[in-house]
């Protein structure tokens, strides 16, 4: 135990001191942007939607609908960028995971230590935009504050597979591609912005394999306070064994990487 600890302090010193130099850098990316978000769909157009009835919504303001899903959405975008350059440039340019290995620390804790960052970024984040959510009048119950946990779930459930790629790669051109077709995707077939059952049906079950979807869908039930005991026990089910799996394969990744 004294060993586990004393390796988990040391990669807090190293993750603390990297964030003090470069925290002003993810201001606009972390904070600004998501607030715009919400300004401009759910304040801006979502005085046109609710001008036209919310029957579809389920009788709730579509800032109420779509601030869940921002929530959960801005989770995942911070965890797919912490996950990508940060690693491959660990790895294979600025190797600093390198010099990790170098102390007592094995490949397994160098993961333990990058995806426990990547989950403060997430949570940081996110506790922050929650509570502007809140201010504006998004949370249409109070159950919907438990949405933090569940959104740095999501983020963990995307970091760890990502982590995994990332750790395999020899150059950066693949992580366009986590991008393009794996954030874009995500982000826009979500149910974020509209309910996916609004899809074609081929459409509507690749979102439900999404697990941003599960978080959405989570989030927007507590916030709404529309909880379904089993449907819950599925989105967190399915969000934990993309986070477990995950890990085990950025484990595997790592190790083959920094030990051969």
């Amino acid at each position: 135990m004294s060993v586990a600890l004393e390796n988990g302090r040391r990669q807090y010193d190293y993750w603390l001191t990297v964030y003090k130099r470069t925290w002003k850098g993810t201001l606009i990316s972390s904070f600004l942007l998501p607030m715009l978000y919400l300004a401009a769909m759910g304040i801006g157009l979502g005085s046109f939607v609710d001008s036209k009835g919310t029957d579809a919504l389920g009788g709730v303001s579509y800032l109420q609908f779509i601030a869940p899903g921002l929530l959960a959405s801005t989770a995942l975008q911070i965890a797919v960028g912490e996950s990508t350059y940060p690693v491959l440039s660990g790895l294979k340019w600025q190797k600093f995971y390198h010099s990790m290995i170098a102390t007592p620390l094995r490949p397994a804790d160098v993961v333990y230590g990058q995806l426990t960052f990547i989950a403060f970024r997430v949570a940081s984040t996110c506790v922050v935009f929650l509570g502007i959510i809140a201010l504006f009048g998004g949370l249409h119950s109070p159950l919907g504050l438990l949405a933090l946990p569940v959104v740095v779930l999501v983020g963990m459930a995307a970091a760890a597979p990502v982590v995994a790629f990332a750790s395999g790669l020899e150059n950066d051109s693949g992580l366009a591609m986590v991008f393009r077709f794996g954030v874009v995707p995500a982000f826009l077939f979500s149910g974020a912005f509209f309910p996916v059952s609004q899809l074609p049906n081929w459409i509507e079950w690749l979102a439900y394999l999404s697990p941003l979807w599960h978080g959405v869908q989570l989030s927007r039930d507590l916030s709404l306070g529309t909880l379904h005991p089993w449907l819950v026990l599925l989105n967190l089910a399915y969000l934990l064994a993309w986070f477990g799996i995950g890990t085990k394969l950025a484990i595997r990744g790592f190790t083959r990487k920094l030990i051969g």
